[in-house]
């Protein structure tokens, strides 16, 4: 339950800014511009931004290299302790992430208009999107048959081992646009908007 905290207060931070851009957009974005609450936002967006990329990565390394051990002990421990960062660092760090940027893009103009704003959207919707369809069915499975495995035995069943080198590359299809999104926020390309590209055709 306590990992659950900051995800549900999280979500209710972006509920409430959701209601209330539709019920007063003008006043919303008028806050949103203010200098001293965009430096705020700059600095905890490129913090979570950095945190939840790391933690990606290092995740992926990690798991890769418990699967290698082939010991049922590492690989039950460190596919624990990585879902449980998950649930209380990842998703609030995505909050947080999602939150800052909508302040961020309130200041400097309208997201679709600007070309490597409007594919960063895309493609974290894209790794959200494979978090959401392919990994959380993917853990929910893995931790039924985790349930069923005992500490001291001497390997793991066949559909477990599948199980968890199937979800190191989700994991890896999930960081992947990540990587690209936050290339895009460093460098801030001159990249034609999606929406001009798709009226040109």
């Amino acid at each position: 339950m306590k990992t659950k905290i900051p995800l549900l207060i999280g979500l209710g931070m972006m509920g409430i800014l959701i209601i209330l851009g539709i019920a007063i957009p003008g006043t919303l974005t008028s806050f949103f511009r203010k200098p001293v609450l965009y430096r705020h936002a700059l600095f905890f967006h490129i913090l979570s931004v950095s945190l939840f990329f790391a933690h990606a990565v290092f995740g992926i390394l990690w798991e890769s290299r418990s699967l290698a051990s082939q010991s049922p002990v590492i690989i039950l421990h460190t596919y624990r302790t990585v879902t449980w960062l998950d649930a209380l660092i990842s998703s609030p760090l995505i909050i947080v992430a999602v939150l800052t940027g909508v302040i961020l893009t309130a200041s400097i103009g309208k997201m679709w208009d600007i070309g490597w704003l409007s594919y960063s959207f895309i493609l974290f919707l894209f790794s959200g999107l494979i978090w959401v369809v392919l990994d959380i069915p993917t853990q929910y499975k893995i931790k039924n048959l985790m349930n069923e495995v005992k500490p001291d035995s001497s390997g793991l069943p066949p559909d477990l081992q599948t199980l968890l080198g199937k979800r190191l590359k989700i994991s890896l299809l999930g960081t992947i646009p990540l990587l690209i999104v936050f290339v895009l926020m460093i460098y801030k390309p001159g990249l034609p908007s999606i929406p001009r590209i798709l009226s040109s055709f």
